[in-house]
């Protein structure tokens, strides 16, 4: 295809500052290749990234057995994901096979996997020793109470991590007559709710990909793309700039107006709303940017809307306040909003969903800005603060940045655009 260049609305390389120009995607989607992107300005910016230390993990296992005592947990069970990564390093999958970590309150952590993956799974653990395998005709479950047994456990309650599957919990349980089990939350998440400085900066570099990769996509955008084109050259631009696990979602027009996607097809033409929603890892750690551009010259009624949206972040961050409930910052936005004469509540047009999510290893982890979340905000919480606008039909507007809480307040990793003519935004110092 051939595409006509851009006339209107052209970055400037000041828009992000001293950084260089760098429907909904699945990490494992290949997006084809736009011929045309000139990625050879971009250059890997993880150079210098560190990844998470054995001691790291072991601090974070020793701060989870002290959680486990102080509610009267004697041990918890982890699946493979994001939790057995953050406490041992290793990264696996699941399957009907299991493989587990018990993390006892008192004693050494135990690995329980088949026999013939054993070696795999050493590849990644980085932290303890004690390996227990099962052949294919055995019970895995057996093994948790041994290891449990080992440990001096007899009775107590065991706690399980919120996505372990229900036939892990039942065939465990049915090992362990004289246990009862509980949810692992107050532990998983009250280690990996609240952000160390190392996991501030590899949440950092991961939004610093993804918005300079925004500058690229930006300055690249042509006549006649289809979204197809526009997620390729956002996948391209990430992966060239060092980020791993990339998703990507571009909308045009009508079909901006929905929040997570349509079969729509559209091309980009003068005055296309283009609603973009992207994001990377980085050594596992995640970003989560949306912007919404015109390519072109935007309508008063576009402008307007960006405008109310881009007062809504603010709203967000101004409610985000230490010791303030998570939902008090979603309840500000919608009283703002009915102002303008949107909504109320998730009536459209307005905001149809919560204003923002908790982000960290998961590009979605709890707690959540939304209506009735009364957790109170605290130092290392980390949110996505993106109150959206849809009209059904016309266009939809999301602008989203993720915050993090210190003991000053809230503080961005990206701080929003300015104004529709200038719709990148620059990257924040990391504070704190």
């Amino acid at each position: 295809m051939q595409f006509t260049k851009r006339r209107f609305l052209q970055v400037s390389a000041g828009a992000l500052g001293a950084l260089p120009f760098a429907s909904l995607s699945v990490a494992a989607e290949q997006p084809k290749q736009v011929a045309t992107q000139p990625l050879a300005e971009l250059t890997d910016l993880t150079g210098e990234v560190k990844a998470i230390s054995t001691k790291e993990r072991l601090e974070r296992i020793a701060k989870a057995k002290r959680l486990m005592q102080q509610h009267k947990l004697s041990a918890i069970v982890l699946e493979p994901g994001p939790a057995m990564d953050y406490f041992t390093g290793i990264q696996w999958w699941r399957s009907e096979r299991l493989t587990a970590v018990v993390i006892p309150a008192e004693g050494d952590i135990a690995v329980i996997c088949p026999f013939f993956e054993e070696p795999s799974i050493r590849e990644s653990l980085e932290v303890g020793d004690d390996v227990r395998v099962w052949q294919e005709h055995e019970s895995p479950f057996a093994l948790v109470a041994q290891v449990l047994k080992h440990r001096g456990l007899s009775k107590g309650q065991i706690g399980f991590e919120e996505s372990v599957r229900y036939f892990v919990l039942d065939g465990v349980m049915s090992q362990l007559g004289n246990f009862t089990h509980a949810s692992a939350d107050p532990v998983t998440r009250g280690c990996r709710m609240y952000k160390t400085a190392h996991e501030l900066a590899l949440m950092h570099k991961a939004n610093e990909i993804t918005l300079t990769a925004y500058a690229h996509v930006w300055k690249n955008l042509q006549l006649g793309m289809t979204q197809q084109d526009v997620k390729a050259l956002m996948h391209s631009a990430q992966a060239k700039l060092g980020g791993s696990g990339i998703w990507n979602m571009a909308l045009f027009d009508q079909a901006s107006a929905y929040p997570h996607g349509t079969k729509q097809q559209h091309v980009l033409k003068e005055g296309s709303v283009v609603l973009m929603d992207c994001g990377c890892s980085v050594q596992g750690y995640q970003s989560d940017i949306s912007r919404t551009f015109v390519f072109g010259e935007p309508s008063a009624k576009v402008r307007k809307i960006w405008n109310t949206v881009r007062e809504g972040q603010n709203v967000a961050f101004a409610a985000a306040q230490l010791g303030k409930a998570a939902g008090a910052v979603d309840d500000a936005v919608r009283a703002y909003y009915v102002k303008q004469g949107l909504g109320p509540d998730y009536k459209l047009p307005g905001l149809s969903h919560r204003t923002g999510h908790g982000i960290g290893m998961q590009g979605h982890e709890p707690v959540n800005f939304v209506r009735g979340e009364t957790t109170q905000l605290k130092p290392g919480m980390c949110f996505s603060n993106e109150p959206g606008i849809y009209l059904p039909g016309e266009f939809g507007v999301r602008l989203e940045d993720c915050i993090y809480m210190t003991a000053q307040g809230p503080c961005w990793f990206t701080e929003p655009a300015d104004s529709l003519d200038s719709p990148i935004g620059k990257l924040a110092p990391l504070m704190a």
